[in-house]
């Protein structure tokens, strides 16, 4: 009837297959409480071969966030939530389609949490880390490339007066993977931008860096900080 929160998950590169697994003790704690959990298997992944990554890769990445709002309304439209009990989740390069979904669709979620995320798309290859990243995205030194990214960067589609959803931004201080700026520079354009009175967040852990390896407390203190978020959010 579509009064239940609805959490949708997404990632979308790489050719990362997003396939069926256990839940952790987190999505346990959602789904006790009334919450539906959905993985979105949008191109960029390769659940449907290598051709599904290539079909929302470099030139193609706009697949990625089209295919992503295209399952978010679905869920909509067939009542299994709505705009205003729908989450969204991702990070690293589902950061990246976080941030896009929210500049371009800004109505589809009330609350969405962005983890670790690229976000200045055209200079995110001057990091140090950086460059490994253009057979992905693609380069802004190609004029081709940099049309591409223009055309979603988020950090630069950000629209003054806008009413962005509620979002939490999270980054490590010691992420190596994705420069932390990223996040601060997002943070701050979206603060600046929104007019919806709902809030915009950052969280930064100065004890962790992309996330990979953090310790159990970390964890633990991460997962309590987006349920939080969540539950506060979506009633």
């Amino acid at each position: 009837d579509g009064s239940h929160p609805l959490l949708l998950y997404g990632y979308g590169g790489y050719g990362i297959s997003m396939s069926p697994g256990f839940l952790s003790a987190t999505d346990r704690i959602w789904l006790d409480a009334g919450g539906i959990y959905v993985i979105a298997n949008i191109r960029g992944g390769s659940e449907d071969g290598e051709r599904w990554h290539q079909e929302g890769m470099l030139l193609k990445k706009q697949n990625v966030f089209d295919d992503f709002a295209a399952a978010a309304q679905y869920l909509i439209d067939m009542h299994y939530t709505s705009h205003e009990k729908l989450a969204f989740l991702g990070g690293s390069n589902g950061g990246l389609l976080m941030g896009a979904v929210i500049t371009q669709h800004p109505s589809l979620a009330h609350a969405v949490v962005s983890a670790v995320g690229l976000y200045d798309m055209v200079r995110s290859e001057l990091d140090p880390n950086g460059a490994f990243n253009t057979a992905e995205y693609g380069s802004g030194k190609d004029a081709e490339q940099f049309k591409a990214l223009y055309g979603y960067w988020p950090y630069h589609h950000v629209d003054k007066g806008a009413a962005y959803p509620a979002v939490l931004m999270m980054t490590g201080a010691n992420d190596g993977r994705v420069n932390p700026l990223h996040s601060r520079k997002f943070t701050a354009a979206l603060q600046a931008a929104s007019n919806s009175g709902l809030p915009i967040l950052l969280r930064t852990s100065k004890t962790s860096g992309h996330g990979i390896g953090s310790s159990l407390d970390e964890r633990i203190a991460e997962q309590t900080d987006i349920l939080t978020f969540y539950f506060d959010q979506l009633g």
